[in-house]
Order: structure tokens, then C-alpha cells, then sequence
């Protein structure tokens, strides 16, 4: 495992993402205990040290979650870090006290604001609320030790964001050499650059799209290096962007991390040949990608149809990319796209900028077209 320093503190390259860690069949806010333990087992014993949660995931479960299995350790073997978002409680003393509970800890190691987005920013940045002033007393009482935010923002958003507080430790944001360019994750990592701050990075694999490509990218990537999983190729991207402090990654399971974290060493940063042959793979992969939905799940909260809309748009993608038709039946589990209401509640909450009513809409005809041929 590779280390990098930050104020002093020696933190792994490869951080565990706490959104996906396996849960219970059936009830995905319901982590599966015995399988996620031996996650967190693993991560240890691969150096890991850095563990990422928020109030949000998995209704709370993940901090409940971490709070038991991180008990088992040092307090000081390890890292841990959770958010604050104002959409789910905006009373910040209220989350913050029971983060603390959840996660059987007097301190957080990082604490970051969640999920700025432009459409309501202004709610963090909100002077009435002072959310900054309460967060600054905490760092100065010892129970937060480095300040950060998580952004999903274009730059020009991101700019405004640390003009009205610049002096975060750190940011965390959405990186991988497919968003580089589609969501402009180079003017993201620029800028942060530029301020000085060090960057942390969420979806390194776009929540598992780049894990698989199509055929014709990963004959490219293949040949360029023969032996190298694809998803390896995300990391080593990764690990020659300088400013970049530690990738986050959702792993499931002991057998993902020890693969992963073997990746995670300083001369696995891609070649020249390589960087080129990775450029010639996006272009042959992107044609193909389908809608970007990254499965966060930030939009199911919010729809009053409660449509699973993940699961919906993988069925579309299935379809539209792969060519391969969901059975009805296959969706016993949600409602259809037909269910939809347009009303838009999902798509400003959708990171990704994605147009979901307007799939909703193209899903139901695909599949009213189907059955009905």
C-alpha cells in the first residue's frame, strides 16, 4: 500500500467507501453484518486506513456499522470521516451529535459538508444558519480535525463555493478519466489545485460502470497491458493526478480489496503508451455508455412514486446498450418507468445531471413498444 503525507498524518492512497459495503437481501439500508466485517477485516490487513461514511448512507446503518466494526481497533490505526447534508436534517448540532454516537467516537479525523450542489448551496452557505462558524468550533474543541466539503459541482459553481470559504483542508469529489472530460473533473481538479486544496476522489469506477467496458475498449486496454484487470486502469489513472490525496473506492468484498489495494503503489502510474492507449479506449467505450448513473441513490429518497430509479436505468441500459430485454418480471422488486410522475424531484438531486424524467419516459415506451410487438 502506498502512503501519502497530509499535515503530518501518513493516509493510504486507497480509501474504503462505506455507500456500498454489502447489505442484508432484500433491504439495501440494512448492511449484512457478518459479510461487511470481514470488509472492514480486510481493508486493515491490506493497509487501509482511511474509512468514509455519511449521516445519509444506508439510512445511518454505515456509521452504526463503522462505529461497531472500527471499535475492534485503535483509535489511532485508522481515519475516519463522515458528512453533514442539509437536505436529509438541516439541523447540524442534532446530526453531528448523533454522528458522533453512531460511530461510538469522540472526534472526527474528517468532516466534511455533503454534496454541495449549485441549486442549494446557498442553504450551506446561509449566514443565519452559520453552519462554518459551528463546524470551526468544533475543529477548535478537537472534535473535527481537518474541515472538508464534497462537491458535485461544475467549476464555476466549485469556485463560488471556496470564494465564501477557502480555506477547507481538503475537497472530495467525483474523478475518473471517463468524468475527466463529461462532467469536466479537470476543471474541478484544477481549481482545487490552484487554491492549494488536496483533492480526495468518490467514483473512481462511476459506482461500477468502468469496471466492464465493451469489447472493442477492452481489446485496447489489453493489449496495451496484458495482465492488468480493467478496473485497475481507473486507479493507475488516478495515481498520476499529483493533487490527488486518496481514492475512495465501494468495495464489497475481502477478495475486491486485496485485487485493489495491490494496485496502490507509486510506480503503477500509467506509462506514456499507456495514457495513450487509455485514450483511445474512451473513445471506443463512450459511444456506448449508456445513461451515467453511478447507482448513489440520491434520487430515491425524494421520488413520490418511490420508484427504485437505479435499478430502472440499469434496465435501460441493459436494453438500449446491451441489446438485452428485461422481462417485467425481472422488476418485481420496483415499480415500472410507466409509474413515473415527471415531476422532477430526482433530477435536481441527481449528481450526474441526468435528465431522469425524460428516460422514464423513453424506458416506458421501449417497453410498452416490446410488449406489445
Amino acid at each position: 500500500m502506498y502512503y501519502k503525507e497530509f499535515k503530518g498524518n501518513k493516509i493510504s492512497t486507497l480509501g474504503l467507501g462505506s455507500l456500498r459495503l454489502p447489505a442484508v437481501p432484500g433491504d439495501p439500508n440494512k448492511i449484512d453484518r457478518e459479510k461487511a466485517r470481514k470488509v472492514i477485516d480486510q481493508a486493515f490487513a491490506s493497509g487501509i486506513n482511511y474509512f468514509d461514511a455519511a449521516y445519509t448512507y444506508h439510512k445511518g446503518d454505515s456509521e452504526r456499522f463503522l462505529g461497531e466494526a472500527l471499535a475492534r481497533y485503535p483509535r489511532d490505526s485508522y481515519y475516519l470521516a463522515s458528512k453533514f447534508y442539509v437536505i436529509a436534517n438541516p439541523d447540524i448540532e442534532e446530526v453531528f451529535e448523533e454522528q458522533l454516537r453512531r460511530c461510538q467516537t469522540d472526534y472526527f479525523d474528517f468532516y466534511l459538508i455533503h454534496s454541495v450542489q449549485e441549486h442549494f448551496m446557498d442553504q450551506y452557505m446561509d449566514p443565519a444558519r452559520d453552519y462554518i462558524g459551528y463546524l470551526l468550533k468544533q475543529k477548535a474543541a478537537g472534535r473535527i480535525r481537518y474541515l472538508g466539503f464534497s462537491s458535485h459541482m461544475a467549476p464555476e459553481g466549485l469556485a463560488r463555493f471556496l470564494d465564501w470559504y477557502p480555506d477547507f483542508d481538503m475537497a472530495l469529489i467525483q474523478l475518473n478519466y471517463l468524468d475527466w472530460t463529461l462532467l469536466d473533473g479537470k476543471g474541478q481538479y484544477d481549481l482545487l489545485t490552484k487554491r492549494g486544496i488536496p483533492v480526495w476522489v468518490m467514483e473512481p469506477l462511476k459506482g461500477g460502470r468502468l469496471v466492464h467496458l465493451n469489447d472493442q475498449a477492452e481489446a485496447i486496454l489489453n493489449q496495451a497491458a496484458p495482465g492488468q484487470t480493467i478496473p485497475s486502469w481507473s486507479f493507475r489513472y488516478l495515481l498520476g493526478l499529483p493533487n490527488v490525496q486518496c481514492v475512495l473506492s465501494g468495495m464489497t468484498s475481502p477478495e475486491e480489496i486485496r485485487q485493489n489495494a495491490a494496485v496502490f503503489e507509486p510506480e503503477n502510474q500509467l506509462t506514456e503508451a499507456e495514457s495513450a492507449a487509455l485514450d483511445k479506449a474512451i473513445l471506443a467505450f463512450r459511444d456506448s455508455f449508456g445513461v451515467p448513473c453511478s447507482s448513489c441513490r440520491y434520487c430515491c429518497p425524494v421520488c413520490p412514486a418511490e420508484l427504485d430509479i437505479p435499478l430502472l436505468i440499469q434496465a435501460y441500459n441493459e436494453h438500449t446498450v446491451g441489446g438485452e430485454l428485461w422481462k417485467l418480471s425481472s422488476l418485481a422488486q420496483a415499480k415500472g418507468p410507466e409509474a413515473c410522475l415527471q415531476c422532477g424531484a430526482c433530477a435536481k438531486r441527481c449528481p450526474q445531471r441526468i435528465p431522469i424524467p425524460q428516460v422514464m419516459k423513453d424506458y416506458a415506451r421501449i417497453r410498452l413498444e416490446e410488449t406489445s410487438s
